[in-house]
């Protein structure tokens, strides 16, 4: 009797957890089919606003995504942002939340991802090294852990990335789970800087990667955030900069996520 009421327990939990899995319609509601396409292929849907021409955002159109994803990026006032959502086609019953928390987990990964350089005309490693630090002051090096077991409510990594452009770039990366999946917060501690000029202030870049289970796959819906001064907006196109960042943080963490499916 036991072992029959177990079962039907755990049928039950399965079938309310699929039931409340949502999809890519009911999370974007006012989405067009050029932005559904956009989704569902590689480099997924991608656009850049400024705040001189007023930030058009997929994610505030009366979407499902959750406000304070949005709200922690708008309320540091940034001049910039770079809006992408990107759904991996998996079987979302075989990828648990789990699996997406040990693939952001997996930093060391993030070294050696290409990107387009369009100065160079060829492929170049946006990022020459990656490696967690201990904190915010103690900057030594530390390994990635071993696959967890369970996934925390919260919990916050140092990162120190050797960007092409900017040298050594820090970042504290603050993962929580919100809503239906998990949201993870990478923000620059320290200056992101030039041959020793600051570029981006600490603080001042901010990007949020919020993913969940949906019918149709994972959604991986970013937002990013940056302020940089007027002298060097006039020097570099920053829009591109950040989208080039955040495409290949973006497809580090959906590889990472279908290497576990």
């Amino acid at each position: 009797m036991k072992k029959v009421i177990f079962t039907a327990g755990l049928f039950i939990f399965v079938l309310n957890a699929y039931a409340q899995m949502r999809s890519f319609e009911q999370i974007f509601p006012a989405a067009d089919e050029h932005i559904l396409a956009a989704s569902f292929t590689e480099t997924g849907y991608v656009r850049a606003s400024q705040r001189t021409s007023g930030f058009s955002l997929i994610g505030r159109q009366n979407s499902g995504i959750d406000p304070q994803i949005i709200n922690i990026v708008l309320n540091r006032n940034p001049g910039y942002i770079i809006e992408s959502i990107t759904v991996i086609p998996v079987d979302p019953n075989t990828v648990s939340l789990l699996d997406i928390y040990n693939a952001l987990g997996n930093i060391q990964d993030l070294k050696g991802r290409l990107y387009r350089s369009a100065t160079r005309n060829e492929e170049v490693p946006l990022f020459e090294d990656a490696t967690r630090i201990r904190s915010e002051r103690q900057t030594s090096a530390i390994p990635d852990p071993p696959p967890a077991r369970f996934v925390p409510q919260s919990e916050t990594v140092y990162i120190r990335l050797r960007d092409i452009n900017f040298g050594n770039t820090y970042y504290r990366g603050e993962m929580s789970i919100v809503q239906n999946g998990i949201r993870y917060t990478m923000t620059n501690f320290r200056n992101m800087t030039y041959l020793f000029v600051p570029v981006i202030r600490e603080e001042r870049f901010t990007a949020q990667l919020y993913f969940e289970r949906i019918t149709e796959g994972v959604l991986i819906y970013s937002i990013a955030g940056v302020d940089i001064s007027d002298f060097f907006a006039n020097r570099i196109h920053i829009s591109s900069a950040i989208e080039k960042r955040l495409a290949v943080i973006t497809t580090w963490a959906a590889d990472g996520i279908l290497k576990r499916n």
